[in-house]
């Protein structure tokens, strides 16, 4: 037959000898998690959760904290592996004491189960979730590939079927679980939660992509201004060409009216010439004419 231990003895563990206040503990003394697979299931849950809820000031998101839900009783508390709380601002805390929470308990958590964990502790924390005002509770087994939810209703935590796919009505995230594979979380715009390092992996994929945008957007503009460049210059040859046609054809018309000018001369000074043969002439015949009438005789002359 078991001892029983009386609540008084149990608190006694729990006071300050100096100061006699009731002590409540950062830590249960447990890891927090037993293998790496463990440790990354917990800490992608808790890191994509915490920056899903980034912007949103009243929601606080820890894992491994300490929640104590009974002001004046440090015994009863539990650690889930992550937790989400509605309402409460976020920050540092050594413990989440609900009593100086306004007495807000945390809406949503999570469990991921290792190979210590008993059956009698896993029913443990169900009765200590359900008791305690948990909206929405979900559990992990990543050895075995099962996912287990469960939703408050009717002031009891009653079971989800989460097969295939589930979306949690509080977080907005989906989880989707096939037979013999790994659990696989969304967020609510579609993306998957990813481990820290999946995300950088992926924030460098979109910086080298974003990179050689950037890269064949200035090649681009490179080909532009170069295509630009070839089409100044092509207009300028052009200009010139149109330049030096316009003065050869200035030069051509300035030669051809000169020619003109000159055949005009040429025309007008023969035309003189012609007149005064002709006047000449014209005198000769007179002066024959009048020496004839003076009795000249003419024949044997040439004039």
């Amino acid at each position: 037959m078991g001892t029983q231990v009386l609540e008084s003895e149990l608190l006694a563990e729990y006071i300050d000898e100096v100061t006699g206040e009731i002590i409540y503990p950062s830590s249960d003394g447990k890891p927090m998690a037993e293998t790496t697979e463990h440790f990354k299931h917990i800490t992608t849950i808790e890191g994509n959760l915490d920056t899903l809820f980034a912007h949103k000031t009243d929601v606080f998101v820890a894992g491994d904290l300490l929640w104590y839900p009974e002001e004046g009783n440090p015994y009863i508390c539990a650690a889930p592996d992550t937790m989400v709380v509605f309402g409460r601002p976020k920050g540092h805390r050594d413990s989440y004491q609900q009593w100086n929470e306004e007495n807000i308990a945390p809406a949503v958590v999570f469990e991921i189960l290792s190979k210590s964990n008993s059956f009698s502790e896993m029913m443990r924390k169900f009765i200590f979730y359900q008791k305690y005002g948990v909206q929405e509770y979900y559990i992990y087994d990543h050895i075995k590939n099962e996912f287990y939810g469960y939703s408050r209703e009717n002031n009891k935590l009653g079971t989800i079927l989460v097969m295939p796919t589930f979306t949690s009505p509080l977080l907005g995230i989906t989880f989707e679980i096939h037979e013999n594979s790994k659990l696989k979380i969304y967020n609510p715009d579609g993306t998957q939660f990813l481990t820290f390092v999946q995300q950088v992996q992926k924030r460098e994929e979109a910086e080298e992509k974003a990179k050689i945008s950037d890269e064949n957007a200035r090649i681009s503009d490179e080909k532009a201004r170069i295509s630009d460049e070839k089409t100044r210059i092509a207009n300028e040859e052009t200009r010139i060409a149109n330049e030096k046609t316009k003065e050869l054809e200035k030069e051509l018309q300035e030669e051809t009216k000169a020619a003109e000018e000159k055949t005009k001369e040429l025309e007008e000074e023969t035309k003189a010439a012609e007149e005064k043969a002709q006047a000449t002439q014209l005198q000769i015949e007179q002066i024959k004419k009048l020496l004839q009438e003076q009795g000249f005789d003419l024949s044997n002359m040439q004039l």
